[in-house]
Formats: C-alpha cells, structure tokens, sequence
C-alpha cells in the first residue's frame, strides 16, 4: 500500500543515522538536507548526540510521532523497531535499506515475514528491505548518488535492483534525462513493480503527473496487474519502457516437441510487452536513450493533446506513431562517418534516410559552403557554421516533405564556436513541429558546451547507432491490444467436450478415413500417453483428438490416414492420390529416425516405407496424407507459469529450430497482435514474397493465429503444442502435423 506517509511524509527518521557519509545512515541523512526537505528530520544513534547538526535520539521510545521510517541498522533489529515505530509512534511507512532477509538466508525471510505482518497490521507502506530508499522532488530518502535533475515533467523510475539503478542514474544524468521519481523496491515484501505502476495508474493526472516511466525488473511476480496497469497509463498517454532481466535459461532442457525447445520465459515476457505496449530494452544505455527518446518527443506534443480524460495512443505519441510509416529522416552533420554509420543502423532498423534531390535540395546546396553535400545525410563540413546547421534544419522542417525526423550530429571540429552551435540547435528545438534528436559526441573536448545545452532543459544521444538502435524498439513496439478474446468462426463448447472426454484416456490408436487432421507425428500406444492418475490425463494426445480440437477451433488440417496395417495405408493413398508423404507414428522426432517419406509417387515405394519405417524403434503405425506444397509455416503454444499461454509463430519446418526466427505473442490475441508478430519476423520478407515468389495469405495466417489463441483460451489443459508445419499455398494455409500435449 502506497500512502501519503510515504510520499510526502511531514517527519521522517533515520534509524541508524551517522555523521559518517561514507556508510547508508550518514549518506541518507546528508541527501535529505542537500535534498531540501522541508519538514521535520530526526535521527536515532545511540552513540551520538548530534548527527550532521542534527540533535540525536540515543532511543526510539524517545521520538515523538513522526510520519516516515528509514531503517539503516542489521536486519535482526528492523522487525523490533517497526513494530515500537507502528505501534507506539504512529510510523505509517518505513523505507529499510537495511540487506540480510530473504535474499540472503531462511531466517532473514522470518524476519522479513515479521516485518511485513506488523506493516499490514498497522496500515503501513513498506519499501524493502534491500534497497537504495525512495528519492522524489519532496524527499530524496535514498543513500547513494547520483541525484538526478528532478522536475514534475521528468521520467518515473522503477528497479527491482538498488545497485542497477543506481547504474541507470549514471547512464541517465550523462544524457540530460530528467527524473520525476526513483524507485528502489529491494526484496519488493509488499511494494513492488506492480504496485508502484497500479497507483500511478489509479492516481494518474495527465496535467501534473510524468508521462515516461521506465522499468528494470528482475521478477514479474504478477503478470496480469502488470498488463492491466501498464496498459492502461499507456491509453492514458504514458510511454513505458522495461529491462527484464534474468529471463534465459542456462543449458539446455529436453523438449519433445519445437515449441518446448524454442518456448522460454523471455518468450512469454516479450508477449506480455509486446500486449502491453511497453518497449522492451536490454541494456541500461537502451533503456535510458529510450528514455530520451519520449522526453525528446514531448516537447514537441502541444498540452492540449493530453487535456482529455483519455488521450489516445496516436495523441500521446503523435510525434511519431502519426508520422509516415517507415520513418522517413534527415541526418544533418558536418563528419561524413558517423552520417554513413547513422544511415546504416536507421536502415537496419527498417527507417528510411530518403535521398533529397530537385530544385529544393539545390536551393540548399547554394546556402551553404561549397562542396557541402545535401543528398542526405546533408553534410554541412567541418567548416560549416551556427548559420549553415540553422538554415539545414530550417529546410528539413518547411521545405523537404518526404521528412518526418530531423538527427542532428554536431561535435567540435576545432573552426567554429559551438555555444553559438547549440545555442541555434536549442531555438529550432523549440520552435520546429518535426522531432529533433540532438547527437553531440563531443563530451569530453567540448563538455561545458554540452552540459550548458543539458541544462536549457535539452538531452543528448552521444552516440548515433545507440539511438537508431533505441529508436528501431520505439517504433516496432505496437500499440497496447485490445483484451477482448475473439470467437468468431471457434465452436468453444465442442472444445469444452472434447476436453472433458479425454478422462477416458489411454485409448487404441484408431484408424481414421478422409479425416482433416494434422499430424501428432508422437502419437500411438507406446510411450505417448502416461497412464491416468486419479481419473487425470497427461500426455500427447491421439491424431483424432488433434483433428477434432483443429476443427473446433476451425484451423483446416490436411486429409490423413493413420493405421498400422499396410493395406488400409495403401487403398487411402490410392483413393487420395499420388504423389503421398508417409510418416512414422510412435518415435517423438520422427525426422531424426528416418521417419518421414516425401513425395511418394506409387503404391510400391509407399509399400517399401511402410515396411522400412514399421522397423524403426517405437513404430506404432504409419500416417499417409496428401503431399502438398507451400511456403512452410510455424506456429506453436506453450503454458508458462502466472503468464498463461505463449503463441509462437513463425517459418516452419526445420527452420523453426535452427533459425529460431519467432516472435510470441500472450493469448488471448487480437488480430492487430497477430499481424504485429507476423510483421516482426526476420523473415518476413520471404512471408511477403520476395524475388518472383508469391506471398502468403496473410490475413488467413493471422486468423489462424488468433483462433489458436483462442481455442487455448477454453482449453487450458492444453500445456504444449505445435503445428509445423503449416503449408501456405496462394489465399490456402492448411495444417500438415500438429500435436497436442494435455494435463487434466
């Protein structure tokens, strides 16, 4: 619980406070004086009568009522003193800094237990422990440094690690970006991530409140609340962008099917951002020139614009999410190599720097120094002026219309003044409409420069590839989805009976004619069913029970055939017509054991195969089905603890697996989800149709996609899936082997 108390607490103590700076007690208490706070500051030290000219209680039963307590002592006093601090004066937030509970041993999570039921008992905020504190424009409650630039307008920091984000402040307070409040949550007992972003979100003030909140997160102990509040200060006008750390798996873990090798918990993260809107980033430079990136573009967004109750995505982001779609930008530099390593990164990103020609471009070019380039990047020399950077930016905002960014990359070339530099690049960052992103390499030759241009209130991307790596994340993150879970076309209470009826599980694998199923290619009686326990069910399921969920689900699966009898086999395939593939039922990799036979063209070699493959080891039976063609598709789910099911998607076959190009997605998916998650393949390209080749279905993809999605949505039992692949054949995308994985 979040309270007044401890935001803007009118007394405070320091338990454990010291004349010593160099240890957490004196370091906090020299931050809240040169902080400024303006109510009443106390200290308890038992050994010293005046700390940092501050009269001293020598005992906590001493204090009168006081509103906030930080704890700086060893964790087997904190429970002690929060429930004397709770109970006899009135404490109703504490901020322990104190380290030794749950991280650390058994016995510190007790105390940490404790401390927490006293909390609760009491009506008390808790921050910690095992933290930095709590550092805002009323008090900076935190023991380390640096003390960022604080402004109501500035970012709103969350980190789960007090020693990261202290890191981040370092990266941050380089670039200019300012700081509205930091968070520290430690061991996070009672206040976490989640509990932060949720009041912010339920006291939001679109007039008063910050409108960038970044995130280092170490564990999303609740999924859903995430979403939910994330989502919302999103619609509301916030950016958000998040680190999440500790999200790979060491080693490597036996899977049975693509999705369990590929599936991880940085898949189901990237599919909770991916829902949320929350731009993901992955190193503390990412995080804060996204970061800069938001404030950059707030400048430029009118007020008026977030006046309503309920801005939209577009007006909280017009300056870029309203922009021509790649964004189009201007790199205005006076060295030629940063220019090209810019308009490498932008392209890699999928922006375009669109070249600038025709009667405007030579209009420039006469304005400015001979041998001067304005083909875009526009390279004004090392020679060029204040002047010649004011009348190129001038061009990029009224005359070039195919620009909708302006990057600006100006250092000391050692010729010219560059407080008159920056003093023009300050002025066009306020009058012009288009975003200017300010890259001023020069902080080391030219720092005064730099930090007389950080304090107009500006920030600055000292290197040209981190912000077009920054930017790329900005733009490829979609805007938050919708939550409401599509069953046009899903037959939900026929999955609900096929579900149910499983119960009745093991079975005999049963020979199935003319069915429209896709392949459980580990299917049959050995090995793939664990017998019921307590009227249970787990494992792969039968090809049928894969057909019928498909078809409730209304996903089209190609006709098979399944039997363990050479001439039911045989009169299917001669009934469905040659050419045929033949594939083996029992083995789980049936790729690895010689279990698969492509394009068979006749009754004998489909003979010969059955024969062969009858042979391999844990062969139960033989599938026969239509040999199509087709662009090979990937799709695939997977149940992750607290997140529920990831969908994967992307190029089938056995490049799903050694490509590992899929992007994920948090079921339920709304069709803007699906295309999202298509549209961010690597290979897209190739979906696309590229070089004479014709591109898939898209539309019908993402149907697909999102019933899948759906039909896990009633069917939780559904642990583990894939369909790989699925063959993407002109306006066809059909189903060719799937299986199904099920814990009841």
């Amino acid at each position: 619980m979040i309270n007044k108390e401890l935001l803007q607490p009118e007394s405070i103590v320091v338990i454990g406070g010291s004349n010593n700076v160099h240890k957490p007690g004196g370091a906090v208490v020299r931050n809240l004086m040169q902080g400024g706070y303006e109510g009443t500051l106390r200290v308890v030290n038992p050994k010293e009568d005046e700390v940092q000219g501050i009269k001293a209680f020598h005992d906590a039963r001493e204090l009168p009522p006081t509103d906030l307590a930080i704890l700086v002592v060893a964790a087997k006093y904190c429970p002690d003193y929060v429930e004397l601090l709770a109970k006899e004066k009135h404490v109703r937030a504490f901020i322990i800094i104190s380290a030794g509970f749950s991280e650390e041993t058994h016995e510190g999570a007790l105390l940490e237990q404790r401390i927490l039921q006293i909390c609760e008992e009491y009506g008390c905020a808790l921050i910690g422990p095992n933290c930095i504190g709590l550092l805002n424009r009323w008090h900076h409650s935190v023991f380390t440094k640096p003390i960022p630039t604080l402004n109501p307008r500035g970012v709103d920091f969350i980190s789960g690690s007090g020693a990261t984000a202290v890191f981040i402040l370092e990266s941050a307070v380089t670039k200019g970006l300012p700081f509205n409040s930091v968070w520290s949550i430690g061991n996070g007992k009672q206040i976490g991530i989640e509990s932060v972003l949720e009041y912010m979100d339920e006291h939001f003030d679109p007039e008063r409140d910050s409108l960038v909140k970044l995130l280092y997160i170490e564990n999303i102990a609740d999924p859903d609340k995430l979403l939910y509040h994330a989502t919302s200060l999103i619609r509301k006008g916030c950016r958000i962008a998040a680190i999440k750390a500790g999200s790979s798996e060491s080693g490597s873990r036996a899977a049975s099917s693509h999705t369990g090798a590929i599936a991880s918990s940085d898949s189901a993260v990237e599919a909770l951002f991916r829902k949320a809107g929350i731009v993901r980033c992955f190193s503390r430079e990412e995080l804060t020139t996204v970061g800069c990136i938001f404030k950059s573009l707030e400048l430029i967004v009118k007020s008026e614009e977030f006046a309503t109750a309920t801005p939209s995505w577009a007006a909280a982001n017009s300056s870029l999410f309203t922009l021509h779609s790649p964004l189009r930008v201007a790199i205005i530099t006076h060295a030629g190599g940063p220019g090209v390593m810019l308009t490498d990164a932008l392209s890699k990103g999928g922006m375009q720097v669109p070249p600038l020609s025709g009667p405007v471009a030579d209009e420039l070019k006469s304005k400015l120094l001979p041998g001067s380039s304005v083909s875009n990047p526009i390279d004004i020399l090392a020679t060029g002026t204040a002047e010649h950077l004011g009348i190129a930016i001038d061009y990029c905002e009224q005359k070039f219309d195919e620009i909708d960014a302006i990057m600006v990359i100006f250092g000391t070339p050692g010729l010219v003044k560059i407080f008159e530099v920056y003093d023009v690049l300050h002025k066009k960052i306020q009058e012009c409409r288009k975003p200017i992103f300010p890259i001023l390499p020069s902080v080391s030759t030219a720092g005064p420069e730099v930090q007389e241009f950080l304090k107009r209130g500006h920030v600055n991307f000292s290197d040209e590839v981190t912000l077009a790596t920054a930017l790329t994340q900005v733009m490829k993150t979609p805007a938050p989805a919708e939550q409401n879970v599509v069953v046009n076309g899903v037959d939900v209470p026929r999955i609900r009976r096929i579900i149910e009826t499983l119960q009745t599980l093991p079975q005999p694998l049963p020979a199935r004619e003319g069915s429209e199923n896709s392949q459980g290619h580990e299917t049959g009686e050995k090995g793939n069913y664990s017998p019921p326990s307590q009227g249970g069910v787990r494992g792969w399921v039968s090809p049928s029970v894969v057909h019928d969920l498909l078809a409730a689900a209304g996903i089209p699966t190609v006709p098979e055939f399944v039997s363990e009898q050479k001439d039911e086999v045989l009169a299917f395939a001669e009934k469905t017509g040659f050419p045929v593939v033949a594939k083996v039922v029992g083995p789980v990799h049936k790729s690895d054991v010689g279990g698969v036979a492509l394009n068979i063209r006749s009754r004998e070699v489909l003979a010969a195969e059955f024969d062969r493959m009858m042979q391999i080891p844990d062969a139960c039976g033989v599938m026969v089905q239509k040999m199509l063609k087709g662009t090979e598709l990937f799709l695939g789910a997977k149940y992750e603890e607290r997140f529920g099911h990831v969908v994967l998607c992307g190029l089938g076959g056995i490049f799903v697996e050694v490509l590992h190009d899929v992007s994920s997605g948090l079921a339920p998916l709304s069709y803007e989800e699906a295309y999202s998650m298509i549209h961010s393949l690597r290979g897209y390209k190739i979906l696309k149709g590229t070089r004479g080749q014709q591109g898939i279905n898209e539309r019908r993809y993402a149907e697909i996609i999102v019933r899948l999605s759906t039909l896990l949505r009633f069917a939780t039992e559904i642990k583990e899936m894939d369909i790989n692949p699925l063959l993407a054949d002109g306006d066809n995308v059909i189903a060719v082997d799937a299986r199904i994985r099920i814990e009841k």
